[in-house]
């Protein structure tokens, strides 16, 4: 698979062509992807998801499905944010103007993600039994609620970003 992103800061995640999901740990096994005898696999469920971010359900909990477009994708702990480079010279570039971006998006709606734990961000089209295997990133959130909001935005004149920002509700 051709990279996006050199060896940088980030670590990056990238799908095969269909959208990244964030799967909490706690219930990969019940991740199927596109492996399932079902009419309507798992994979074909996070296709159908809408705009730059839905959930959908996984066993007792919910996966984040980042939807749009197959971009590059990492996570900024410091900001809370998944951010898909869409188009940048250069990682540095790109996380040059990620303050901005996440001051000037126009986010869409807000979403409420329940997580009990920590998530695998992998491509959807893999089942959760076999993330730890393939291109993955681990991301370790406490148990909790969460805000989630997305926007896309151009920060500079060369960058394009996506953004998919988490925030911690009180409990």
């Amino acid at each position: 698979m051709a990279r996006y992103a050199d060896p940088g800061a980030l670590e990056w995640v990238e799908s095969g062509g269909g959208p990244l999901i964030a799967v909490p740990e706690a219930v990969l096994p019940f991740w199927a992807g596109a492996d399932s005898e079902e009419l309507d696999t798992d994979y074909d469920r996070a296709c159908e998801v809408p705009g730059y971010a839905g959930l959908l359900p996984v066993g007792d909990s919910a996966a984040l499905v980042l939807g749009d477009e197959p971009a590059a994708t990492s996570y900024l702990p410091e900001h809370g944010t998944f951010v898909r480079w869409s188009a940048a010279n250069s990682e540095s570039e790109l996380l040059a103007r990620i303050p901005a971006a996440l001051d000037t998006a126009a986010w869409d709606h807000e979403l409420r993600w329940d997580v009990p734990g920590p998530v695998l961000l992998f491509d959807s089209a893999w089942p959760g039994g076999a993330a730890d295997r393939e291109e993955h990133l681990r991301i370790p959130l406490a148990a909790g609620s969460y805000a989630v909001r997305a926007a896309y935005t151009q920060p500079g004149p060369e960058t394009w970003v996506g953004l998919v920002q988490l925030r911690r509700l009180a409990p």
